[in-house]
């Protein structure tokens, strides 16, 4: 596990990172700022349960690419969930609880998971367990918030002046943080990779 120490507010960012981007360092940036984190450790993952993963760049290439491009002192880039044997968040969040039961954790998530947070393998769970913010991200923060686990956690909702209050509530608890305005997203990424492949 990355650097650690009780008390202390950190974020967690999970996915692919294929591949990384500019927007993934903003998410967490911004974040960082807003919820008060000492530090971010962005998760990678061996593989999307809810996706295709033929083709998936090596576990240690994503990990590479990833710690080349967050160049920042206080996001930890890890693969943690392959050490832990965990394929799923709600797992993953467990285990991390467990291990370090006296640090703060965020869950870190982009709008666009957000709109589909109800496939999530126990995504209730994973609300009732760690504070969650959700990071505006264009032209999906009005299908977010029509989606079921918005709709079912609107409730738990705290105003976005409160956000560095976050880390310090009682899950479950989130918030929704405006500002970044990046269009990249990894899908789009890769997709223009493969046509570059192609050509």
């Amino acid at each position: 596990m990355p650097p650690h120490a009780a008390g202390m507010k950190i974020g967690l960012f999970g996915g692919t990172f294929d591949p990384p981007h500019a927007a993934h360092r903003a998410v967490s940036l911004l974040a960082m700022k807003r919820l008060g984190l000492d530090r971010i450790w962005w998760l990678v993952t061996p593989g999307n349960p809810l996706k295709v993963n033929g083709g998936l760049p090596s576990l240690g290439d994503r990990i590479e690419s990833a710690r080349a491009l967050a160049r920042h002192p206080r996001i930890d880039v890890t693969g943690i969930e392959a050490a832990f044997g965990t394929n799923y968040t709600v797992d993953t969040v467990t285990t991390l609880l467990e291990r370090a039961r006296n640090v703060r954790f965020v869950w870190l998530m982009g709008a666009d998971n957000l709109r589909h947070f109800d496939r999530w393998k126990d995504w209730r769970g994973i609300a009732d367990r760690l504070p969650i913010a959700v990071v505006d991200r264009p032209e999906a923060s009005l299908t977010a918030f029509a989606g079921r686990a918005a709709q079912s956690l609107g409730r738990y909702r705290v105003p976005e002046h409160a956000a560095r209050t976050l880390p310090m509530r009682r899950a479950p608890t989130w918030v929704f943080l405006h500002g970044l305005k990046s269009q990249l997203s990894s899908t789009r990424l890769r997709t223009g990779r493969e046509i570059a492949d192609k050509g």
